[in-house]
């Protein structure tokens, strides 16, 4: 049984307060409250926060249960998506969003927790480069038009190789990239307004992060700059 810490209080103030609003407004906002006061604990653990207040088997079972269920959460989405769309339900899209954000953001996190920060931003930028591309191959198949719509992925691929040697160089261009595709896509992209804004943070989120992991130190390197400063400005 979890002890009655802080951590154990402040989820069951979250769960009250879902309770209320649920039993006044029958707002669905209600539901969100419920699932923060259930991982509550179990996410500020993940980032770090709080796990002096969760033992290593608490840690365990957090980490397979959470894998199991994201694996079936996938999975109940693949099924409805498949069944909305050979009833020719276009709401279909919206569990392909769902799985993509969910892939997404497990992939994302599981470079960034290793908190080798430029490491991780040369990879999610490619990865996202070829993430563009591949979508472009899927829509519109191999061809040589396929090649030119593909070249901001390929460019984007591209700056992440020279992040390495360049790394605040590109820490700025991505930003700038990021900010002109982003608007491209509300602009120009195609589909709903819905599936464009989902679009633009997929791509826009992860980029942004990167940049500013492009700016950031790691341990490692913060520890040997202390020691030897101009080392560390010759490295930048």
């Amino acid at each position: 049984m979890l002890r009655r810490d802080r951590i154990f209080w402040m989820a069951a103030g979250i769960f009250v307060l879902a309770i209320v609003l649920f039993v006044v407004t029958q707002n669905q906002l209600w539901l969100a409250l419920m699932i923060a006061s259930y991982l509550l604990r179990p996410t500020l653990a993940s980032f770090g926060v709080a796990r002096r207040y969760v033992d290593e088997r608490q840690m365990s079972i957090h980490y397979r249960s959470g894998n199991i269920a994201f694996a079936a959460m996938m999975i109940t989405a693949v099924v409805l998506a498949v069944f909305l769309s050979f009833k020719d339900d276009n709401s279909w899209e919206m569990f392909n969003l769902l799985i993509i954000i969910g892939l997404a953001t497990k992939a994302l996190f599981n470079v960034l927790l290793i908190k080798d920060y430029r490491a991780a931003a040369i990879r999610i930028i490619i990865s996202v480069g070829l993430l563009i591309s591949l979508f472009v191959l899927m829509e519109e198949g191999l061809s040589l038009g396929t090649l030119v719509n593909g070249a901001p992925g390929f460019i984007i691929v591209g700056i992440g190789l020279l992040a390495k040697k360049y790394p605040r160089a590109v820490g700025t261009l991505v930003f700038v990239v990021t900010a002109t595709m982003v608007v491209l896509i509300l602009t120009l992209g195609k589909g709903t307004m819905l599936v464009q804004i989902t679009t633009a943070l997929l791509i826009g989120l992860p980029l942004a992060l990167a940049g500013v992991c492009l700016f950031t130190r790691d341990p490692e390197e913060a520890a040997a700059s202390a020691q030897n400063p101009s080392a560390s400005l010759a490295a930048d």
